[in-house]
């Protein structure tokens, strides 16, 4: 199953896309959250409620998928805990390539820093240094603390992209990322919510790729992950407690912008797509800031 979030004449709404058909799930029954991090705080991580509205659905709750405007599939997400230096490779583009990491390295970014599909990622005034960033990202589900490896699979309700936009030199002014990693509408999310089930187990073994401007830049697989979905949740979950809606933005592989020569980074008029294999495509234009 496909969940979107949408924007329409009457505000927020949350659908399941159907073919090239969006159902409007509050169409089908008007007390139904907007937000899918409410629903499954609701149902306690049971999609089989919100599978139940859309087979419901009559003529007039379905909208051509062409003519939404999308949300955020995850509308106002608790915590938005990411996932830095997963990839072997990238880790050797970097300046960590003789420091690899031990352990998970764990930061959290706003929800203000992200956008939807077909939204503009902002380039910033202050700085050129913008860079695109293929990402996994696991929904979570029910409330979670304490994993273990084999429970974790069960708080996961599904899957979706992010471009985990970074300004890189932000990011670089002291030892914590937190700034490069915050700036308003610098990242994105989407299209979709597709459903663990759909997936094959813990989204091991998945392409991941991004392209700018139709040239690719990165690509690699999701069974490369250094600290895979799993054994990342079961050591987030010794100290944080993760709730319905939060977010797990795993990691980027090698081929981003700051490590190439010349640097590639994200101009005003580019286009930016990230495509997971199973999930879709996050395609995003690129514009500046407005002074």
């Amino acid at each position: 199953m496909k969940i979107i979030g949408f924007e329409s004449g009457a505000g927020r709404r949350l659908g399941v896309v159907d073919g090239d058909m969006v159902i409007d799930l509050q169409a089908v029954d008007p007390a139904t959250p907007a937000d899918l991090g409410e629903f499954l705080a609701r149902t306690n991580g049971d999609l089989g409620a919100l599978a139940d509205l859309a087979r419901r659905a009559g003529a007039a709750a379905r909208l051509p998928l062409a003519q939404v405007r999308f949300a955020l599939p995850v509308a106002r997400p608790g915590k938005i805990v990411c996932l830095g230096l997963n990839y072997l490779d990238h880790v050797k583009e970097g300046r960590y390539a003789d420091n690899v990491p031990k352990f998970p390295t764990l930061f959290m970014r706003g929800p203000n820093s992200f956008v939807a599909h077909l939204a503009p990622l902002i380039r910033p005034l202050v700085s050129e240094t913008f860079d695109y960033e293929a990402e996994l990202v696991a929904v979570i589900g029910r409330r979670a603390r304490h994993l273990t490896l084999a429970n974790v699979a069960s708080v996961i309700a599904g899957y979706t992209c992010c471009n985990e936009g970074s300004i890189r030199e932000f990011q670089r002014h002291t030892s914590q990322w937190h700034m490069g990693k915050n700036f308003d509408n610098s990242g994105s999310i989407g299209p979709f919510v597709v459903t663990a089930d759909e997936l094959p187990a813990l989204a091991k073994g998945l392409k991941i790729e991004s392209r700018v401007n139709g040239r690719v830049m990165q690509s690699d697989n999701t069974a490369n992950m250094m600290f895979p979905i799993a054994e990342t949740l079961v050591y987030a979950t010794q100290g944080i407690t993760l709730e319905p809606g939060d977010l797990l933005v795993t990691g980027t592989p090698s081929g981003v912008g700051h490590a190439r020569k010349p640097p590639a980074w994200m101009r005003h008029g580019d286009v930016a797509e990230i495509e997971i294999e199973g999930i879709g495509i996050l395609r995003n234009p690129v514009e500046d800031e407005k002074r």
